[in-house]
């Protein structure tokens, strides 16, 4: 458990006292994560090699597309709105979703080869 913990919180994987992240980001405003290249209690480097997070790049997919399909679940099915508002609103949630989903899906990815 304390490994879910630590991704949730995006803490080192090394110490569990430092940040991944310097900024949460803001999709609003254009921002999006900054993240740390080192721990800066236990100096541990993030970023293996260079390329490292390309396959975070699958992990945030895939949390995108359970976000999507839950979404689709709850408005369509459950709710009964038409086709065309569900779409509106599934892609709205993806835009929001998207520095959520950048910060977990590297933390997950730091965490997987840790």
């Amino acid at each position: 458990m304390n490994k879910v913990e630590g991704v949730i919180k995006g803490k080192c994987p090394n110490c569990k006292n430092g940040d991944i992240f310097e900024t949460k980001g803001n999709i609003f405003l254009f921002r999006m994560p900054l993240m740390n290249d080192k721990c800066k209690d236990c100096n541990f480097k993030f970023e293996k090699e260079t390329g490292f997070f390309f396959g975070a790049m699958f992990v945030s997919y895939a949390i995108a597309v359970a976000e999507m399909i839950a979404s689709l679940v709850v408005f369509w099915m459950f709710l009964d709105l038409s086709p065309l508002k569900v779409f509106f609103i599934i892609s709205v949630i993806a835009v929001v979703c998207s520095s959520f989903n950048f910060r977990m899906s590297r933390a997950i990815w730091i965490y997987m080869f840790y």
